[in-house]
């Protein structure tokens, strides 16, 4: 991260601040480890969120624990000198049985494993044997001298080219703090080249699991969408098959689906409306009930934005709120042409189900106070998601430079 670069509270986001404050709350590492580790500046900023938002009472002072007073030994009576010198034989006995030990161990993982000990100049290295001079330590391994200092030299280089590394990934992570390694790798390519440092992909991967920066997956699974219901259902027009509507731009298929968000109080909604030309959400709408008013709002925010005047596909599953008169009703005003799944399956949905996999997954991580703190949540994400998260499908573009290129055409 750039030290001369001043940064405000605006540069970090809400979802951003309360990850930070659950790691420190769960006791994974300390304010100040976070601080350094993100690159937070100013002394007591990340005190603050934790006063701020967390679970804790931070107002009082963590001090240190009683620590025990050690109890005295005991003097022991001296040894005789033919009590000492049995003693020293059966120390040397034993470390002579433990280094036979240690090489069998090392020959068997050589011989019937593949198994080398690359990084054995790291002990001499460390000078942990006292007494051990490099000439010997080299003589005992079976190396020269001379390889053991370049093998240092390049495990220097390597140690410096991590740490840079890692601070440029700092920044990126302070927006998107779940972006996995493969997009990281885009993003910094044309940084790595401007730098001359040679980093592929399976380095990067390496070098972010040294610092323990790798993305664990979750899953999670609740069902929010009530299909037995008296409306009309419509068919599926995006089902494999001769018939199948295939994009061929934006504005042309939209999906649709409702998903839960967890907050501190009760539960609240999340109704999504995706481009599934360019991956881009264009509308979108936080409530705190499935009435089919509030579900609304994403797609009349998707038709606010709405470019061109050609008919387009609303596909969803078959909800109450999809299929009632309110909703079907805004298709006929503006349209829009109805599919829907054939029944309860996810995977005939399958682009908006993953849409809210991303957003709940690397992006909304803590959980909110309230419905006006999820809704700025929601916010802050999809502009990040639209605007600066590369799309695999798109070929590591953004969603909206790529309906925004499409739309111009």
């Amino acid at each position: 991260m750039e030290q001369g670069l001043r940064r405000s509270q605006r540069d970090y986001s809400l979802a951003f601040k309360l990850s930070v404050v659950e790691q420190v709350e769960k006791g994974e590492m300390t304010y100040k480890q976070a601080q350094k580790r993100y690159g937070i500046q100013g002394r007591s900023t990340v005190l603050v969120w934790c006063r701020k938002h967390g679970l804790q009472d931070w107002t009082q002072p963590r001090g240190r624990g009683k620590q025990g007073q050690n109890m005295p030994n005991k003097p022991s009576k001296p040894l005789t000198p033919e009590q000492r010198i049995k003693e020293l034989e059966r120390q040397l006995k034993e470390e002579k049985q433990k280094s036979a030990l240690f090489e069998t161990v090392i020959n068997i993982m050589r011989d019937e494993h593949g198994v080398t000990v690359k990084k054995s100049s790291g002990a001499i290295s460390r000078g942990q044997v006292e007494g051990l001079s490099v000439q010997r330590a080299c003589r005992f391994i079976g190396i020269s001298r001379q390889a053991y200092y370049q093998r240092c030299q390049r495990e220097r280089d390597a140690q410096h080219q991590a740490e840079a590394v890692v601070e440029l990934v700092q920044p990126i992570r302070l927006r998107q703090p779940r972006i996995g390694t493969r997009k990281l790798h885009c993003l910094l390519t044309p940084t790595l080249a401007q730098s001359q440092m040679k980093v592929g992909r399976d380095k990067l991967f390496g070098i972010l699991r040294q610092a323990r920066l790798l993305v664990q997956p979750q899953r999670a699974y609740h069902k929010t969408t009530n299909s037995h219901h008296r409306f009309r259902c419509h068919p599926n027009l995006l089902k494999e098959g001769p018939n199948k509507v295939i994009p061929t731009g934006p504005e042309q298929v939209w999906v649709a689906d409702i998903t839960y968000l967890p907050t501190r109080g009760k539960f609240v909604y999340l109704s999504l409306v995706t481009d599934a030309w360019s991956r881009k959400i264009v509308g979108y709408h936080v409530h705190d009930s499935l009435q089919t008013e509030e579900v609304s709002q994403a797609l009349k925010m998707a038709l606010r934005d709405r470019r061109g005047k050609a008919p387009v596909i609303h596909h969803s599953d078959r909800g109450i709120q999809y299929c009632s008169t309110y909703y079907q009703e805004i298709h006929r005003r503006h349209g829009l042409v109805c599919s829907m799944t054939d029944g309860y399956d996810c995977y005939q949905n399958a682009l908006a189900e993953r849409i809210n996999g991303i957003l709940k997954g690397e992006f909304l991580l803590s959980r909110p106070e309230n419905l006006a703190q999820a809704a700025k949540m929601v916010a802050q994400s999809i502009r990040i998601y639209n605007e600066e998260r590369p799309h695999t499908a798109l070929k590591y573009k953004t969603p909206d430079a790529v309906h925004r290129a499409s739309v111009l055409q």
